[in-house]
Order: C-alpha cells, then sequence, then structure tokens
C-alpha cells in the first residue's frame, strides 16, 4: 500500500505525463525541449566567454568543478557544448533564460523561446 505522499508524487507524474503525451506543455517545457532540439544551432551563437559561465555560477547551475571542465575547451562552440550537456532540468533551463538576459543575450532568448523561428506545428 503506498503512502501519502508516494500516492501524491504518482498521481503528480502522472498529470505529468498525461499532459507531456495531450502537447500541453508550459512555457518552461517548451524552453527545455527547444534548448535539446537546438543545441546544433545554439553551440554557435552563445556567447560563454563575458558574463554567462560566472552567472550561471552564482545561480547555482553550475559548481567550480562543472565550470573549470567547461573552461579546459579551446573552441567556443566546445565549451558551449560542453554547457548545454549539463542542462538536465526545467529549472536549469530557466536559470540559463535569465542569465542570458543578464549578459544581454536576448537574441539567443528568442531565438530558443521562438523554436528558432520555426513555427510550433499542433
Amino acid at each position: 500500500m503506498l503512502g501519502g505522499d508516494a500516492v501524491l508524487c504518482q498521481i503528480t507524474l502522472t498529470i505529468c505525463f498525461c499532459c507531456i503525451l495531450c502537447g500541453v506543455l508550459d512555457d518552461m517545457s517548451n524552453i527545455f525541449a527547444n534548448i535539446v532540439r537546438l543545441k546544433s544551432d545554439l553551440v554557435n551563437i552563445v556567447e560563454p566567454d563575458f558574463g554567462l559561465l560566472n552567472e550561471l555560477l552564482r545561480l547555482g547551475v553550475l559548481t567550480h568543478p562543472q565550470l573549470a571542465d567547461i573552461c579546459t575547451e579551446r573552441a567556443v562552440y566546445m565549451r558551449n557544448d560542453a554547457l548545454l550537456d549539463l542542462l538536465l532540468s526545467e529549472d536549469q533551463c530557466d536559470k540559463f533564460v535569465t542569465a542570458l538576459q543578464q549578459t544581454d543575450q536576448q537574441h539567443v532568448v528568442n531565438f530558443i523561446t521562438e523554436n528558432g523561428g520555426q513555427a510550433y506545428m499542433t
């Protein structure tokens, strides 16, 4: 027999799974999905070196060891690839968008939120 918290968790997971199947996703879910889908483009347009990585560290998205690992990559697109590989949750994606805005990369935010400029198919 499941306890109250376990039942609530199971109900929540069922609702979330149903929302995914039905295509009823909130904006952050779309942002997370868009970041995954647009990764090959994002590695070329994100500017990690002028405050973004430090902002992500401040926001708790990155740890110091993760920051060091990213910084060992020589090419910008490789640093971006390493960074984007670490975005694994809705919360991290929300903070990533915030960090982009804080570092004057609104064009990247627009690219992400507008699905790379492609119309959404429903």
